[in-house]
């Protein structure tokens, strides 16, 4: 009844109607055209509630609710996994919500679960692009924080800036994120200058 009330509160509620058409199979004897439509509207409906569960858990997340998140990251992912399959980088940013979510409510070993899969896939795919890779670097960064493996963290975040800042500039808020991680990092180390200075360039 708990898993079920947090289903409903997290995301079920917007998306029990448009799970409807997506459970129904489609009728046997239909032509070759309207099969492939009716297969074209499945995946439209399917990635309509990948993003919207997506933005949802990821609203939560940014709230502090990790707990309310992770229904709504784990529909996100189930419904990736169904259009592009169990290996497709498509997968990563799920992941990386549920990893988040995870170490939000103390579950490391699960986060530590989910990264291992994000890790996999972005080894797996050569043309990965850099801005799913230094999001991956973030995760891995936070997780190393909480479990206080900080020179692990630190090594983690620097990929992140570097990677980021190769892409989108030394100056950019995909950056900043890195920097203000990296900051917190040494805060907790007691390395009040480094931190100090870090915190400035955020």
């Amino acid at each position: 009844v708990d898993h079920q009330k947090a289903d409903w509160v997290s995301i079920h509620e917007q998306i029990c109607q448009l799970l409807i058409p997506i459970r129904t199979s489609l009728p046997f004897l239909l032509s070759e055209k309207e099969r492939k439509h009716g297969t074209e509207q499945l995946v439209k409906r399917q990635k309509y509630i990948i993003d919207l569960a997506y933005s949802t858990a990821q609203e939560f997340v940014l709230g502090g609710r990790h707990k309310e998140a992770m229904p709504a990251a784990l529909h996100a992912l189930r419904f990736s996994i169904e259009v592009y399959g169990s290996n497709s980088v498509q997968l990563v940013p799920a992941y990386l919500l549920l990893a988040e979510a995870s170490t939000g409510v103390g579950h490391l070993p699960e986060a530590s679960k989910y990264l291992s899969q994000a890790q996999w896939i972005v080894l797996r795919t050569p043309d990965c692009s850099v801005a799913v890779q230094y999001k991956l670097h973030r995760s891995l960064g936070l997780l190393c924080a909480a479990e206080g493996n900080f020179e692990q963290a630190l090594y983690h975040l620097a990929n992140d800036i570097y990677l980021a800042s190769s892409t989108f500039g030394l100056k950019s808020i995909e950056t900043s994120g890195g920097y203000f991680h990296m900051a917190n990092v040494f805060f907790r180390q007691n390395k009040m200058d480094i931190a100090n200075s870090l915190y400035a360039e955020v």
